[in-house]
């Protein structure tokens, strides 16, 4: 009887995800098929989010009188709109109650925990609950009646990742992806990827330009690209001169395990790469970048947890063109806590820092030159406050 009851449970699946391949036109991954989706025992919600689970099961138990089909489960996949859900002893594709297709209430991110019913005979689990989040790394998507839109939610850490070239290596791009994170309530370290293309002195110069903008307290961590370097002694050195850490192992070191991390960078720098090398193997797909300006192309195209050995679990996210700066003035201070800190005492509420008299940010940094702490935090409180500008007046950031 229980292998019958397995072998029917199989078979649903199977006509779930067929249901929801027929919706998008092209077939879906089988779950089956993907090794590298974490434990449910390698996840770890908070006493917040079991609280909230025990209050809904509760609720359920008193509105119906059984509660024997509602799960606590953890959003680890979403492959174009279609979340795959993982509970204690089984991952399934879901739907969405009734009730939650009103309005934005349906919009689940990787990492969301979920109060999740499977329905005997049904085809797919039903989402009934989005459990409060922890964090949510969220970016504002479209102009002046734009929107957040939630990359991952109850994110530890967030891993800026970015190459070393010559012309990309600009403090604003990795600046920016840290203002989010902080804002966004997690933790946020760099890693530089294609260590070997670049050369030990580029390597240093760049490690020791990420620190001096973004301080001590945003480690930075070095990688070379995929294959074999024949000498990675000069870029280690190099690393540790600046302040840097060298290797995939200081990586894996920055998510530990019961922790869990996402990767921000545009297309081609490299992440698919580092976490193939995290892995230990060639798990997922790579691409080349274009020889005439260094872009890459998508690789990755759902968004999914990786379990990574000896480590936590890393947020796998498709490559972001654009990271708009609208409304995260609290992570840029954040960030930049000594410059924020002497903008409070500026004459004037409006000062841009940059030519008022009674300028405070102007009298403590003004006199270093150049300053490329000072020239992000500047360019970047400008983008948010002609952003702010811009948005329609009802819009409650």
């Amino acid at each position: 009887m229980a292998k019958r009851n397995s072998r029917a449970k199989r078979t649903i699946r199977r006509r779930a995800q067929a249901k929801a391949s027929s919706l998008q036109g092209e077939a879906l991954p089988l779950l089956e098929s993907l090794t590298e989706l974490p434990a449910y025992d390698d996840l770890c919600p908070s006493d917040a989010q079991l609280k909230a689970y025990e209050d809904y099961e509760a609720e359920v138990l008193r509105r119906e009188g059984d509660n024997a089909e509602l799960d606590l489960g953890c959003v680890v996949r979403l492959d174009r709109g279609f979340p795959a859900v993982l509970v204690k002893h089984d991952v399934f594709r879901a739907e969405f109650a009734a009730r939650l297709t009103k309005g934005d209430f349906s919009r689940v991110a990787v990492g969301d925990w979920v109060c999740v019913r499977s329905p005997h005979g049904h085809e797919m689990g039903v989402i009934e609950k989005i459990l409060p989040r922890e964090s949510d790394i969220a970016r504002w998507k479209g102009g002046s009646r734009g929107e957040r839109q939630t990359l991952a939610a109850n994110v530890d850490v967030v891993l800026v990742v970015q190459s070393i070239e010559e012309w990309r290596i600009t403090s604003g791009r990795i600046a920016r992806s840290v203002v989010v994170a902080r804002d966004c309530g997690a933790r946020a370290a760099v890693v530089l990827t294609k260590a070997d293309l670049a050369g030990a002195d580029l390597v240093e110069a760049s490690v020791a330009h990420v620190r001096e903008v973004l301080g001590d307290d945003c480690p930075v961590s070095v990688v070379a690209s995929a294959g074999v370097v024949a000498d990675v002694e000069p870029l280690e050195r190099a690393t540790m001169r600046a302040g840097g850490r060298w290797g995939v192992e200081s990586v894996r070191a920055l998510v530990p395990k019961g922790q869990v991390a996402i990767m921000l960078g545009p297309s081609g720098v490299g992440k698919s790469t580092l976490l193939n090398a995290l892995l230990g193997r060639e798990a997922l797909q790579t691409g080349a970048v274009r020889e005439s300006d260094g872009v890459g192309r998508h690789t990755t195209v759902a968004r999914r947890m990786v379990a990574i050995p000896d480590a936590g679990i890393i947020v796998d996210e498709p490559g972001l063109r654009t990271l708009q700066l609208v409304g995260h003035e609290r992570g840029l201070a954040m960030v930049f806590p000594d410059i924020a800190e002497a903008a409070k005492a500026c004459k004037f509420r409006d000062c841009t820092h940059t030519h008022e008299p009674g300028c405070e940010v102007l009298a403590r940094f003004g006199d270093k030159s150049p300053s490329p702490r000072l020239d992000t935090y500047l360019s970047l409180a400008n983008e948010m406050r002609q952003s702010a500008q811009t948005l329609d007046p009802d819009i409650v950031l």
